[in-house]
């Protein structure tokens, strides 16, 4: 089978991760800015003495600088173009349209920014798939109103998607509502902006967290339907297969509870519309009181849900509660598990397993039969310039070009998969660490781990490789 005729091929990427600008025309701080850059990034920030406060004569932030997006998407888009892009799914940064996320009136001037972005794109008919909220909060928030674990948000949410949708929704057809939701999970200070001296450690305050965003989601799509008839908006999580390490029951029931509470929770509230009746399982596990709902919130969620699912898949992880002397710990993309003896992994660890996104699309389609939207995939790596100034990223192709073929499969399976947007078709400050080094991208830009390098752009191998899979509609996935 093949993929739809107009399914969307493109790449992705988050304002914070690469628009640097951080401080210029009128954008306040985000949440992102004042999280340091190195491998203990996420031990930094999960410190009881860590308080959002920016130190650089300590640390180096490379969010500040990004890969200066800001002031080079026009060179940018255009090198999509080339590559044949039909979507790009960027963020908005909360914090350039609402400094500090509770005034009234927006920033004009980043409201202009991110038009210009979008007609850049239309320019070139590529399609924006746009995400709301992507790990970036204004700080303010974080820090004065505890983050989302506090009802106050909802309504600053509201009005910036009022603000975003007036605006937009006539030149923007698809929206998704919060960035990997589910990952709060395991680290809550990047999507909630909850760190340890706000309740980071207390899950009520996370379970609490996640309802006030269920609220505020629901909000965006009642607002959307108002503005624009065909608009889609999208949850949008992280998907990964928790597979038993063994045939063990205990094990068995260990992955089953993992994928609820990790793959499945937080899709199950937004696309259903209603709490799971496994939520009581959850709550008691973590030790977590059932959130506090205020009166017309169920009908909100209910009459208000998502018209499709976009999700990441990077890898998949084994589960193993009986302590086996065979496993070893791994980790990935915000979770935790062990490592599986049949599956490679890349230089970072990260399980490399193709055939799990043919799973994972099947699972998600027969739960909910709503269209699907794979909005980030990607190899991170070392890429090396050689000595006649070309990178030969053969593993990324490699990489992609199984996923893809596993899509297709999935295609075949009866899954409703609408689009495909690899994550970092342009080097970016990686999430996990803040390292320029761990490279995603078709395109090399020149920045090393400590902010220095031209920020020239370069194509790899991968981004002509990439150029004929989508001229091709995904049948040319064979190395040429």
């Amino acid at each position: 089978m093949e993929f739809r005729k107009d399914f969307l091929w493109g790449g992705a990427t988050a304002a914070n991760q690469c628009e640097g600008a951080f401080d210029i025309d009128g954008k306040g701080l985000s949440v992102a800015d004042a999280m340091p850059g190195g491998k203990n990034r996420f031990s930094i920030i999960s410190s009881l003495e860590f308080d959002w406060d920016i130190d650089t004569d300590k640390y180096y932030y490379p969010n500040h600088l990004g890969i200066d997006h800001y002031h080079r998407f026009k060179e940018d888009i255009a090198l999509f173009a080339e590559m044949g892009f039909k979507a790009y799914r960027f963020s908005i940064a909360w914090s350039r349209i609402f400094p500090q996320g509770d005034e009234l009136k927006p920033n004009e001037k980043g409201i202009s920014f991110y038009e210009a972005l979008i007609e850049e794109c239309l320019k070139y008919n590529i399609e924006p798939v746009v995400t709301i909220s992507h790990y970036e909060m204004p700080l303010h928030l974080a820090k004065n109103y505890g983050g989302w674990k506090n009802r106050e948000l909802i309504n600053f949410y509201e009005r910036y998607v009022e603000v975003l949708f007036e605006r937009f929704a006539s030149k923007v057809k698809y929206w998704m509502t919060f960035n990997e939701i589910n990952s709060a999970i395991e680290f809550p200070a990047l999507s909630q902006g909850l760190i340890p001296k706000t309740g980071a450690n207390n899950f009520t305050d996370r379970f609490q967290a996640w309802h006030h965003q269920f609220v505020a989601s629901a909000l965006a799509v009642k607002i959307g339907k108002r503005l624009r008839k065909d608009i889609q908006i999208g949850c949008m999580q992280i998907y990964a297969p928790m597979y038993a390490f063994d045939s063990n029951p205990s094990n068995q029931f260990a992955s089953q509870f993992k994928q609820r509470v990790f793959n499945y929770f937080t899709s199950d509230v937004q696309v259903r519309g209603y709490y799971p009746t496994y939520i009581s399982q959850l709550l008691q596990h973590y030790d977590a009181k059932m959130p506090i709902m205020e009166k017309g919130d169920k009908e909100l969620l209910k009459e208000n849900t998502v018209d499709y699912i976009g999700f990441s898949y990077y890898m998949s992880m084994a589960i193993d509660e009986t302590n086996s002397e065979a496993t070893d710990p791994a980790a990935g993309n915000l979770m935790e598990g062990v490592r599986n003896p049949f599956l490679e992994s890349s230089e970072w660890g990260w399980q490399i397993d193709p055939l799990g996104l043919r799973i994972s699309l099947n699972d998600l389609w027969d739960r909910y039969q709503v269209p699907l939207f794979i909005v980030e995939n990607g190899l991170g790596a070392k890429d090396e310039i050689d000595d006649n100034g070309e990178i030969h990223d053969d593993y990324r192709i490699d990489y992609l070009a199984k996923h893809i073929q596993a899509m297709a499969d999935a295609v075949t399976d009866g899954v409703d998969l609408i689009g495909y947007t690899p994550w970092g078709c342009i080097d970016l400050v990686a999430a996990s660490t803040g390292e320029m080094s761990k490279r995603y991208g078709f395109i090399y830009v020149d920045l090393d781990d400590q902010g220095k390098g031209t920020l020239d752009r370069k194509r790899k191998k991968s981004f002509n490789w990439y150029k004929q899979v989508i001229a091709s509609n995904g049948e040319n996935v064979i190395q040429q």
